[in-house]
């Protein structure tokens, strides 16, 4: 099978229309790609936290996560989130299961190094064939990513890593759905996409801030998946009916990112 990991934030998600979903299903019906979706969720978190007076917080773009807030983000990445998706999918004439990372243990993690964060984790292992297997079976995975570790602690993970772990796993190419066509620059005066940045490109357009906020867990997440086995890494609208079959196609569509030969790591 060839693999389509396509990640969804949560803000993103809340705008996405019908015909969005239906690209989906046409793909995985009609051509030789597989896709799967990984989804976020920051904005419910945040508005369930404020209406549980549960205190939420972000580090360096990431959020702080206590014991309180990943319990909340269980209830609305597990559940409520998951769930919609797979309930789109299913009104629009396609099958999904919705899974989370927890399923089986599917994803495997650790917590991040910075002690900042909490119950912030990254992934060390996904277990592929349990995607490959619902694939298989003619259904769309849809992927929560909450996480365990070998001691059965559950950690909240940015859904960037997670889709790019994912899509590493399944040597699959990588797309971050986002509310603009692409990574944005100033040219001449005028705002233009970037039809395709390299990973030192990318290094200097966040240190002079043209990348920034939420695209910039994003950029990392796609260098990293590409030195991990990832074919290729796009950012695309989700607002543009034909943007995922055009993806799959092999047309030129949003922001593709590359390596540069001998470039090891952005940080």
């Amino acid at each position: 099978m060839k693999y389509l990991v396509i990640k969804c934030g949560g803000s993103v998600f809340e705008k996405l229309p019908a015909s969005f979903y239906k690209s989906i299903i046409q793909v995985a019906k009609d051509s030789e790609w597989t896709p799967i979706i990984v989804h976020g969720g920051g904005p419910k978190i945040s508005k369930l936290c404020e209406q549980l007076n549960i205190e939420s917080t972000f580090y360096n773009g990431l959020r702080v996560t206590s014991q309180e807030v990943l319990e909340v983000a269980e209830m609305v990445l597990n559940g409520s989130i998951n769930k919609e998706i797979v309930t789109k999918i299913h009104n629009e004439g396609g099958k999904a299961i919705g899974l989370s990372g927890l399923d089986g243990h599917l994803l495997m993690a650790e917590p991040l190094k910075d002690g900042n964060l909490g119950f912030v984790g990254e992934v060390k292992e996904v277990h592929a064939s349990i995607i490959a297997q619902v694939a298989e079976q003619g259904f769309i995975p849809v992927i929560s990513p909450i996480a365990s570790d070998n001691d059965g602690q559950h950690y909240n993970i940015n859904g960037d890593m997670a889709a790019a772990a994912i899509a590493g796993a399944l040597g699959a190419k990588l797309c971050f759905v986002s509310n603009v066509p692409g990574i944005w620059i100033d040219k001449d005066g005028e705002r233009t996409i970037l039809s395709e940045v390299s990973d030192l490109e990318i290094k200097e357009l966040i240190k002079k801030k043209i990348i920034s906020g939420g695209m910039v867990p994003k950029v990392i997440s796609a260098i990293e998946s590409l030195q991990n086995d990832v074919k290729e890494v796009s950012i695309i609208s989700g607002h543009e009916e034909e943007s995922i079959k055009a993806l799959t196609s092999g047309e030129n569509v949003g922001t593709k990112i590359f390596l540069e030969e001998g470039v090891t790591y952005v940080g």
